[in-house]
């Protein structure tokens, strides 16, 4: 692969991937170990984060086409060497939160893909990918699951600023683009639509009440989650890398 040709997205848009299919069986041996090491480079690389959790989700059913979409990878790393999270000082250590969810993401049990991020200043330093472990249905419900995972890691990051003398005074926002999900989360009054929610998701509104966090709706177009739950177009992908802070080394002044 060292003499690849590169590509500009880690996975190709509208890519879907299943255990399901004619297509021929490779080493389960070689597969873990290269999604192994593209793993391990989701330390410093969050760009590349939905797609490694995608290939994660096949680490024994390997077939050809998960193969070749984890070469996929390793072609947009070739084009991106240089690139690594970029810190710089800011005037403020405020923490934002983001949540998304790509509603029935997995065509082999109609599970939704969670995706949430937290910045702390010029970049962010905490970020998930996942499928989530229940079948929402809808996509408020989807949405109102991963927002609960946000919240429990926005209080365990509140407490560990706290360690570190970085107190956050005022509620940690998060942001998230379904209307409905935030609705939900503020209204005290438990409707007959959402009565299928699992208990434990209603964490969210005690952390409102206690003013913690404070769920807030965005637009669309300012999620930046989205990288993180679906493949994107060329244009909206490099839109949210350089938004969250990953830019190549050698033109900083970019970032």
């Amino acid at each position: 692969m060292q003499n690849c040709k590169a590509t500009s997205t880690p996975v190709a848009i509208g890519e879907k991937l299943s255990s399901q299919g004619d297509f021929e069986k490779v080493s389960e041996s070689t597969y873990r170990s290269l999604v192994g090491c593209l793993l391990y480079l989701t330390t410093t690389r969050p760009d590349i984060m939905f797609a490694v959790s995608l290939l994660l989700r096949f680490m024994h059913c390997c077939n050809e086409k998960h193969f070749q979409t984890a070469k996929r990878v390793l072609m947009y790393i070739k084009g991106t060497l240089s690139y690594g999270m970029m810190f710089t000082k800011a005037e403020s250590m405020k923490l934002i939160g983001y949540a998304d969810s790509d509603w029935a993401g997995s065509i082999d049990d109609m599970k939704s893909t969670l995706g949430y991020l937290f910045t702390l200043g010029s970049a962010i330093f905490c970020w998930s990918s996942k499928k989530q472990t229940v079948v929402a249905q809808s996509t408020a419900e989807a949405e109102y699951v991963v927002a609960a995972g946000a919240v429990n890691q926005a209080i365990w990051l509140r407490k560990i600023m706290a360690d570190l003398n970085q107190h956050q005074r005022e509620a940690t926002e998060i942001n998230c683009d379904n209307q409905s999900a935030v609705a939900i989360a503020k209204n005290q009054v438990s409707h007959g639509r959402t009565k299928h929610f699992k208990i434990k998701f209603h964490f969210v509104r005690k952390m409102e009440q206690a003013q913690e966090v404070n769920l807030i709706h965005c637009r669309s177009e300012e999620q930046l989650a989205d990288i993180l739950t679906k493949p994107l177009s060329v244009l909206r992908f490099e839109d949210l890398r350089a938004k969250m802070g990953v830019c190549s080394m050698q033109a900083k002044e970019e970032c």
